[in-house]
């Protein structure tokens, strides 16, 4: 089982999305478990502040040193990882969601206003980004780590293959998809998928695949594997 320990300004953000679809499966079944952590409960002052004003100058506040360590270290764990949900830190992908999949306990630490005091460093071992943009506050970026990690917890999702064949595992976007009705508006289900000649369909899709790869993202294309994929 894997544990996600949510710190937070606003723990109160997070209950209605884990109430809803397969983050509340995936808890009821026992296969994860998330702790909510309100920071202002590790303040030392009556007015629970957590935030002041930058040294040097400049627009919005920081989040304080203190009320951040004395909660991480409260819920540390010699399995736990600390991360940072952080425009500086590294683009989440696949890979690195398969990767902390495996980990036992994560603490995951929302930011807020213009970041965190630089000495609360100290004591993350991961800064993860969610995208090159900046929003209002880092619970949305902890809800999609959440999401997108818990897919690879063993039970999750029900056919285990199915994570494996997304988007970017192969190195390529997905494939197109349909379903019923064959015929919608005049347009048809391409013939291959009605075929069942399963050989010719998984052609159809690694050529689909790479198709919309080279359209949407050329970028991944550089990469051995999706190039060997592209001419299959």
């Amino acid at each position: 089982m894997l544990r996600f320990e949510v710190l937070s300004l606003f723990p109160d953000y997070f209950r209605s999305p884990l109430e809803e679809s397969m983050l509340k499966r995936a808890r009821e079944a026992g296969l994860i478990e998330v702790g909510l952590v309100n920071i202002r409960d590790w303040t030392l002052d009556k007015h629970k502040k957590t935030d002041d004003r930058t040294y040097g100058g400049g627009p919005g506040m920081v989040m304080m040193v203190e009320p951040i360590v004395r909660a991480i270290r409260a819920y540390r764990k010699p399995s736990s990882r600390v991360i940072y949900l952080s425009p500086q830190g590294r683009p989440l992908d696949a890979k690195r969601c398969r990767e902390l999949a495996k980990n036992e306990h994560l603490i995951l630490l929302s930011g807020h206003y213009e970041g965190i005091d630089e000495r609360a460093m100290k004591e993350i071992d991961e800064e993860i980004s969610i995208g090159d943009f900046v929003m209002t506050h880092g619970c949305p970026g902890v809800l999609c780590l959440i999401d997108a990690v818990m897919r690879f917890v063993p039970g999750v999702i029900g056919d285990e293959r199915a994570a494996g064949e997304d988007s970017f595992e192969s190195g390529l976007l997905d494939w197109p998809c349909y379903t019923r009705p064959e015929e919608f508006e005049g347009e048809k289900v391409p013939e291959v998928l009605l075929s069942g000649n399963h050989k010719e369909i998984d052609a159809w899709r690694r050529k689909k695949a790479a198709e919309k790869t080279r359209r949407v993202r050329p970028d991944l294309l550089g990469h051995e594997k999706n190039l060997n994929e592209e001419t299959a």
